[in-house]
């Protein structure tokens, strides 16, 4: 059975909702889902991970998490060229520039980032962004 694994970072449970519904869509098509605190997984556990998803919400001045999540990236960067990754995240307020310069990023550093964009929710995700964050949870769930 494929594998999806999904790394994510979570304050208020937004982007942890996220999560849940992006493997909620990888179960139902038939994958395994393995989701992932950001604390509890290094990078070299990611080595063989062709498929990620990677959730963060909107920190700040519209930053990933600078304490956990942002280190992380910045280790995984040197390592994505060729992987296939589902980015998400949840924000309060702004208008998504930390999703649209970290997608940029990935992108850079030679990823492949599904749908060309990370996929974002205002606050707790409502009935359609759960639905948008299960059809993500699909699409990553056929390339495994």
């Amino acid at each position: 059975m494929g594998k999806v694994t999904i790394v994510y970072w979570s304050q208020g449970g937004n982007t942890g909702a996220m999560a849940s519904a992006i493997a909620k869509g990888i179960t139902d098509a038939g994958k395994e889902a393995d989701i992932k605190f950001v604390s509890d997984v290094s990078v070299a556990d990611l080595a063989d991970c062709n498929v990620l998803a990677l959730g963060c919400p909107a920190m700040g001045d519209e930053v990933l998490e600078e304490s956990e999540f942002e280190p992380f990236i910045e280790e995984l960067e040197s390592s994505v060229s060729g992987k296939t990754l589902g980015l998400f995240g949840s924000y309060d307020w702004g208008d998504g520039q930390w999703m649209r310069d970290w997608t940029d990023r990935m992108k850079n550093a030679g990823a492949t980032v599904l749908n060309d964009e990370g996929l974002i929710a205002h606050l707790l995700p409502d009935e359609d962004a759960t639905a948008e964050c299960e059809a993500l949870g699909k699409q990553l769930a056929d390339l495994v």
